[in-house]
């Protein structure tokens, strides 16, 4: 066994914990605070010493280790384990970590500046079911057709390594790890280096609220890391505010850090908020939030939280009470949309009616419910937020959530009318709204998104019930089998039907024309492009609304039907008539032909008429 000196290398900052690859070896540090003695074993090199540091704290400088050796530690001469901030464990959670040396990577993104939130459209993907390889490099070659479509931001669902074949990445176990499944960690920097490269930015969707049943070696470290005092639905909560909480904040701020810093990442959306339980005087979240805006250093990086109570609070500086996310999610404008699409009031969706008004607030408001009681969850839901900028919110047609919970994973094409769809889809990505868009979504993918994952055996079957049961509040398949309508989230036919179909990006050109021409104008119009210009709608029908941008003298009208054909007349809404001296002529229709539509009528200036299932833009003009 080989003896560190205690003081033989002066800790480095920037390295709270894990293996750092310096010049002629490796420093160790690791929190095990109730080891007496903890040793580093790497392969075919022998075993190091640690020296306690105090505070639980282990560490050492194992000179002629380099990148690429893998290694566990060994507490109190008996149990061996992954490195709880491993780089990279190249045989799954329970196997050997290795040293990764960040140094070797060669960036090129050096005039990278980062994102601001003005302007994003986001793309969520799932790097394994992206492509049919499901890897890094895969991934890699499809960043220049996003770029094309007219998507700025990509948000990753997460990658921390967890058990298996295959998952969604929110049972993460090794919080520092990105998932040997998609590549090694070069691969996730090369996607980020060519990203930014394009001029795209990447976010990442981090789990801090629980970890995975299977594969955690954290508790075998200290039993400080997780606590019974709440209740969380996915297992134990994280342990931000109770006895030895202090090194857990700084597991999961610097793991926040570690992202930004090494893999240069443009900010974070985190996940699940509201099971991040925290009655400390500065909430984690807070502390998190300031933490990467810290260690982005001059580059811009954005901080997006998914809350399901939709606590407007997070949005606000932490000075005033808040914790300075940038943005929130938000299920109520999907919710309603949902609606609006299929007509389909089951479970939660019972809060909504997907009326025109609801449409027009959620664009204006933000969240549909501030307060408001919910008949689904038989409680208040919500908090205000009436004078947060509408840009703070996340807005979706569709999401891996919401997806997955039709229970067969069928995308919106597949459950309401075309019309319909390009209608609300023209609403989503014109709107001063932050747009989301799913994966597959651009190109009317028919590739479902199933909810899989692949533990052990007794796990999953816990696994089948919890799902079973969550998808029984849906009244339509409740009284059926479940063989009949759940696929098994283990098997791996259900993980490879999620795969999107390359060739569907061809056959299904409409589609994306329809996303690409709309981003366009989402980012050449003065007027679109604004997203803080004023905004106000109008109910115009039973199933018809508008919604107008004033922009001086470029007004822009956006007129939405997805009811039967509209015509008005009279016309006694102000929202719809032309500035003076002008009229309206049409800008973008749904119904092009190229989109899939029946064609465009011309717009009559004395009766304001327009075909079901479909949305026009308009724009004023002076006769000549």
């Amino acid at each position: 066994m080989k003896g560190i000196p205690a003081g033989s290398y002066e800790y480095d900052e920037g390295l709270l914990i894990g293996a750092r690859v310096l010049s002629g070896g490796v420093f160790f540090r690791v929190w095990a605070p109730g080891a007496s003695k903890v040793e580093s074993v790497v392969e075919g090199r022998g075993v190091y010493s640690l020296s306690p540091e105090g505070r639980g704290y282990f560490s050492g400088f194992a000179p002629g280790l380099t990148h690429g050796d893998f290694y566990r530690y060994r507490l109190d001469g008996t149990v061996s384990l992954a490195d709880p901030a491993s780089r990279f464990q190249p045989e799954g959670p329970e196997g050997p970590s290795e040293a990764i040396d960040p140094e070797l990577f060669a960036w090129t993104d050096f005039d990278w500046t980062g994102v601001d939130l003005k302007g994003q459209v986001i793309y969520e993907m799932h790097v394994g079911t992206f492509t049919k390889e499901g890897t890094w490099e895969a991934a890699n070659r499809f960043l220049w057709e996003l770029k094309d479509l007219g998507v700025t931001l990509i948000e990753l669902m997460p990658v921390a390594d967890f058990p298996g074949r295959f998952g969604w990445g929110y049972d993460g176990v090794c919080l520092y790890a990105p998932t040997r499944l998609y590549g090694r960690p070069e691969g996730l920097r090369a996607f980020v280096n060519t990203a930014h490269c394009l001029g795209l930015g990447v976010i990442l969707d981090v789990v801090y609220n629980h970890t995975g049943p299977q594969g955690c070696a954290l508790s075998s470290f200290s039993n400080n890391y997780f606590t019974d005092r709440y209740e969380n639905e996915w297992g134990k909560a994280v342990n931000f505010d109770g006895e030895g909480s202090g090194p857990v904040r700084d597991f999961f701020v610097e793991n926040a850090r570690y992202w930004i810093r090494e893999f240069h990442m443009d900010g974070l959306r985190l996940d699940a908020t509201q099971m991040i339980f925290d009655a400390s005087p500065t909430h984690i979240v807070t502390e998190i939030t300031a933490a990467v805006k810290a260690a982005a250093g001059e580059r811009r990086v954005l901080v997006i939280a998914e809350n399901e109570p939709q606590d407007a609070k997070l949005i606000a500086p932490a000075e005033k009470g808040g914790s300075g996310v940038d943005a929130l999610w938000n299920d109520d404008f999907h919710h309603s949309a949902h609606v609006a699409m299929t007509g389909r009031r089951e479970a939660y969706y019972v809060d909504y009616n997907g009326k025109p008004q609801e449409l027009l607030s959620s664009i204006k408001r933000g969240f549909i419910y501030q307060g408001q009681r919910s008949i689904w969850q038989g409680k208040a839901r919500g908090t205000p937020s009436l004078n947060v900028p509408s840009m703070k919110f996340v807005n979706y047609l569709q999401n891996h959530d919401q997806v997955a919970n039709s229970a067969a994973g069928l995308r919106a094409h597949l459950l309401t009318s075309p019309g319909r769809l390009r209608a609300l889809t023209a609403l989503l990505l014109l709107a001063p709204s932050t747009p989301l868009i799913f994966q597959g979504q651009e190109f009317a993918s028919n590739s479902p998104f199933l909810y899989f994952c692949d533990l052990e055996k007794g796990l999953m079957e816990k696994v089948r019930a919890g799902r079973m049961g969550f998808l029984r509040q849906f009244e339509s398949i409740a009284g059926m089998e479940p063989d009949q309508w759940l696929p098994d989230p283990a098997e791996p036919a259900t993980f490879q039907k999620c795969k999107l179909d390359e060739s569907e990006r061809l056959a299904n050109r409409a589609a994306y024309v329809l996303h690409r021409d709309l981003l366009e104008i989402r980012r050449r119009d003065a007027v679109i492009r604004e997203q803080e210009g004023g905004l106000d709608g109008a109910v115009i029908g039973p199933e018809a609304f508008a919604l107008r941008f004033f922009g001086g003298d470029e007004d822009r009208l956006l007129i939405v039907n997805l009811g039967a054909d509209l015509s008005l007349a009279p016309c006694p809404e102000p929202l719809l008539a032309p500035q003076s001296g002008k009229f309206w002529k049409i800008m973008w229709s749904s119904e092009h032909p190229k989109y899939g539509g029946t064609g465009v009528r011309p717009l009559d200036e004395a009766e304001l008429s327009m075909p079901g299932h479909s949305a026009l833009l308009l724009s004023p003009f002076e006769h000549t």
